[in-house]
């Protein structure tokens, strides 16, 4: 099946379709698919005995174990189920920023996993966030879901103010199923620690994917500036010289260095991303390094 889309070229689908997306926790699925569940089933995997009670099905009990013992004990198997992954991608203005723009990246990324997903039979849904939920497509399985995914996030634009605490707690509430939640966000709002915990809180498997512009993290600017916050408007002039610019990247660091921090006490894993870097390189080789992707 042919994909065509303008977010990822031909060459590069056909790359990801070699890839698995990696569940560290086992979750309860809907339909027999390629995952472990936490339910016993009738796959061909062995996981248990339990005594044979009346009614069982015949054809699971053990019957060497009955010739050693003269008890009845039924096989019990790991069934195999699917996946539930949710791409949650900030929507906020200060994602618009940058060229490519943060948000453009993000899209990116969000349809590289995604395709990974349904290519292997996963459930993928994808959320756009600012200041609470805003677009939203439940999750979808299979191959032939390609075309509805990928046209919803090229329609996806980026504006309004961040608020991740809001959004995901709002999420965590409506979402039915735990699973590996994906969050792509430049984390512009101080309360976000809020909304991981209400995530981790209903057993999400998270992994947080920090997107950021290189002039946001080295800025090359000195003199007078005047500086506007895009999502409020705010307005505020000051003059950069050589030891400003050296306080700003320290505090940076400071930024990111706390995130990954607390997503590694918390158990999530993160990865920086920055929009200049190659893109391929950021879903072939970095994203297995936090083994999200194998």
């Amino acid at each position: 099946m042919a994909v065509v889309t303008s977010l990822l070229e031909p060459d590069f689908l056909r790359k990801l379709e070699q890839l698995t997306l990696v569940s560290k926790k086992v979750f309860n699925g809907q339909l027999k698919g390629e995952r472990r569940s936490a339910r016993r089933g009738t796959s061909v995997e062995f996981a248990d005995f339990r005594n044979y009670s009346l009614g069982d099905d015949l054809r699971y009990i053990d019957w060497n174990t009955y010739a050693r013992l003269e008890k009845l004990f039924l096989k019990l198997f790991m069934e195999e189920e699917d996946l539930h992954v949710y791409m949650l991608l900030d929507g906020s203005q200060s994602m618009a920023y940058g060229s490519p723009s943060k948000f453009e990246y993000g899209k990116r990324i969000a349809a590289s996993l995604g395709y990974i997903g349904l290519s292997n039979f996963d459930r993928v849904g994808s959320t756009v966030f600012a200041e609470r939920m805003r677009d939203h497509l439940p999750p979808v399985r299979g191959k032939q879901q390609v075309f509805p995914y990928f046209n919803f996030l090229e329609k996806a634009q980026a504006g309004g103010q961040t608020s991740l605490a809001a959004s995901l707690k709002e999420y965590a509430l409506r979402t039915r199923r735990p699973g590996v939640a994906i969050l792509i966000s430049d984390f512009f709002d101080p309360e976000w620690e809020t909304g991981l915990k209400a995530l981790l809180h209903r057993k999400f498997q998270i992994t947080v994917i920090h997107v950021l512009d290189r002039t946001e993290v080295r800025p090359d600017v000195l003199g007078d500036l005047k500086l506007v916050d895009c999502e409020t408007g705010e307005e505020r002039e000051i003059t950069v010289s050589g030891s400003l610019l050296k306080e700003y990247q320290k505090a940076v660091d400071q930024f990111c260095g706390g995130i990954q921090h607390t997503c590694r006490r918390y158990g999530a894993d993160y990865l920086q991303a920055i929009t200049d870097q190659p893109f391929e390189d950021l879903i072939l080789k970095w994203l297995r390094t936090v083994g999200l992707v194998r």
